[in-house]
């Protein structure tokens, strides 16, 4: 049964948008009662682990949920290649052992795309500050057969607020609030200039500890509490320098050691990383896609959901992001059991290369919706997107005009509570009559704001509607967010299941509707 659902909004008129609550119903019982999603989401993160970028594991993931995609009926179900994004990297072993002045075995895990110690090696530590190029002189001779500790001692900060954190009526209600942007400094030619200088002195440090003869680098964890947050390091392209062994250490032993060197203390340490590059040159990365097809005259047209497949290394990537992909490879499930014909084509994405940058996703807008003109200038090639200079109008693509919507899921593994509709004023009462058949399971927001960092950018900066929904934040970003705490123990499965009933019936409905999603008018320059 189709239902006209009306909603007020301020100083317009109601709005009524059909909702087929037949269809909802069905896809409540399928993801309520027959879900499968904490199955999926348990083999991504306990049979497959953790899954960086043109990582052997990665490589599992694409294979595993191309496998899955087929045999849920699927069509099209292929892994897209976007170039060039460096080599594979994986670890298998990590122990660091203070010698001196007393045994201690130490917390510390290493930096993706760092090389290994090649069995262990033992070494004086010596705390460095190397804030410019120039600082590099001031070392030259005196760092051979060191262990290097790269930051000083930090304070411990007693916690405020519980570590996990639901959204309540009042946190929902402030949400609503739109903030007028301020004035920024928006100068680019300094944003420009202090990115360069960062890489240059990467670049640059790498050099110089590799020739001088460094054993490892140490640096502080940037959570207490014996977490350890640990991103990239080294360098992931052939023919660059990857530097020394870098690990990040659990701040509470980094400190000791930050303490003991500041009191002059001889500090000794035995430092053993397992870890290699699994490809000698440069490789693509992959997308995994697959659809299911529409019928009739919007065939041709096309609803996306996606979430990026690829995480860190150090934990097995449940809420960042295997908790997406599961959620959105259920709905694609559900639409399937349910018997969905949807008018447009439902395309799912799972992205990889998002943690360096959205990387994959924004190859694949390029590729297939639209893409602003490549510089030609080296220097220009060389700087992320947000940084380049205007190249021209944007360049539009067949598809662009077909595009529909994309949703996106990668905030944790937490409750959705409604969804940021990224400024598109046109959209929020079409979100709020999807939303009221979720109300009694907790989603009942629809606010104005934008929301960033993750791959609905790559669709949002050429002008196609993509959206990201608002989610508990659980102890995504006290616990979890890049560290070795990201595992599976950390997810709420009746939040995924949740999950996976609203976007089923978000797309769903944005596959069926008379017309595609308004758009807003799209910024240049």
């Amino acid at each position: 049964m189709w239902v006209m659902m009306c909603l007020g909004i301020s100083g317009m008129a109601a709005a009524q948008e059909p909702v087929d609550l037949d269809m909802v119903s069905r896809i409540r019982q399928e993801a309520f009662h027959r879900s499968q999603v904490m199955a999926t989401f348990s083999h991504l993160t306990e049979n497959i682990g953790p899954r960086l970028t043109n990582s052997p594991q990665m490589a599992q993931a694409n294979a595993w949920t191309r496998e899955k995609f087929n045999d849920w009926g699927l069509t099209n179900v292929h892994d897209e290649a976007f170039d060039d994004f460096g080599r594979g990297w994986e670890f298998s072993d990590a122990s660091v052992e203070m010698l001196s002045p007393r045994t201690l075995p130490l917390h510390a895990l290493p930096k993706a795309w760092t090389p290994g110690t090649n069995g262990p090696v033992e070494g004086e530590v010596m705390a460095v500050a190397i804030k410019t190029r120039a600082d590099l002189e001031k070392y030259k001779g005196k760092l051979a057969g060191k262990i290097l500790l790269l930051n000083e001692a930090r304070e411990y900060k007693r916690g405020v607020e519980a570590d996990s954190h639901r959204h309540g009526e009042a946190g929902l209600a402030e949400l609503q609030a739109f903030a007028v942007p301020k004035d920024v400094d928006n100068d680019r030619a300094k944003r420009i200039k202090r990115y360069t200088e960062r890489q240059e002195l990467t670049r640059a440090t790498n050099e110089f500890f590799v020739a001088e003869g460094v054993l490892a680098t140490l640096s502080i964890s940037g959570w207490d509490n014996g977490i350890i947050r640990v991103g990239g390091g080294g360098s992931r392209k052939a023919g660059e320098s990857v530097g020394v062994p870098e690990l990040a250490m659990a701040a509470e032993h980094y400190n000791q050691l930050a303490r003991a060197v500041e009191r002059k203390q001889a500090v000794k340490l035995r430092v053993n990383v397992k870890a290699r590059f699994t490809d000698e040159a440069n490789r693509p990365g992959y997308n995994t896609v697959a659809e299911i097809p529409g019928s009739g005259s919007k065939a041709g047209e096309i609803v996306m959901l996606g979430a990026h497949m690829d995480s860190w290394h150090t934990g097995t990537g449940a809420a960042d992001n295997a908790a997406g992909v599961a959620v959105m490879m259920e709905a694609m499930r559900i639409l399937k059991a349910v018997g969905a014909k949807p008018k447009r084509t439902i395309r799912v994405a799972l992205w990889s290369g998002e943690e360096q940058g959205l990387i994959g996703s924004q190859a694949y807008v390029a590729k297939h919706f639209a893409a602003y003109p490549e510089p030609t200038d080296p220097a220009q090639k060389a700087l992320p997107a947000s940084l380049r200079e205007s190249t021209g109008a944007l360049q539009k693509k067949r598809d662009y005009d077909h595009f529909a919507a994309y949703f996106n899921m990668d905030n944790g593994s937490g409750r959705f509570r409604g969804i940021y509709a990224q400024e598109n004023l046109a959209v929020m009462p079409i979100f709020k009559a999807w939303l009221e058949p979720f109300h009694d399971v907790g989603a009942t927001t629809v606010v104005t704001r934008n929301t960033g960092s993750t791959d609905h950018i790559s669709f949002d900066r050429v002008g196609l509607p993509g959206f990201q929904f608002i989610q508990d934040r659980l102890d995504y970003f006290s616990n979890v967010h890049h560290s070795n705490l990201d595992t599976w123990d950390h997810a709420e499965p009746e939040d995924l299941k949740q999950a996976a009933a609203i976007v089923a019936s978000f797309v769903y409905h944005a596959a069926m509707r008379e017309e595609k999603l308004p758009r807003k008018p799209l910024l240049e320059g």
